[in-house]
């Protein structure tokens, strides 16, 4: 069994001359471009000219699938819930640390 072979053609030193500007080529970039070449009706010395840019031929069943990138699984952290934890311990630890003092204080001044 036998496939078609697409063919493959580097035109970036013709996309500043390319009379349509280069948007069109470079939108056509990377893909099989035959339908959008043939729909403007290039004339036979466009189709000659093109013989320059000719790199070879690809076979598209060769071409690899794109794939949609999923990334790894990885355990659930929740940061959010971390800093609540060490803000309601600072909540209670702060005004403790302060009555502690308030008292050590307290207790210095009256013995002395």
């Amino acid at each position: 069994q036998t496939s078609a072979k697409t063919q493959v053609y580097n035109v970036t030193k013709f996309l500043e001359d390319h009379p349509g500007g280069d948007e069109v080529l470079l939108s056509s970039t990377g893909k099989d471009a035959t339908d959008d070449f043939e729909d403007v009706g290039h004339s036979e010395s466009a189709r000659e000219m093109m013989e320059q840019y000719y790199v070879g031929e690809i076979d598209p069943t060769t071409i690899p699938k794109k794939t949609k990138y999923t990334p790894p699984k990885q355990p659930h952290y929740n940061q959010d819930k971390t800093s609540e934890f060490i803000i309601k311990i600072l909540q209670f630890l702060v005004p403790l640390a302060i009555l502690g003092l308030a008292v050590g204080i307290r207790i210095y001044t009256k013995s002395a």
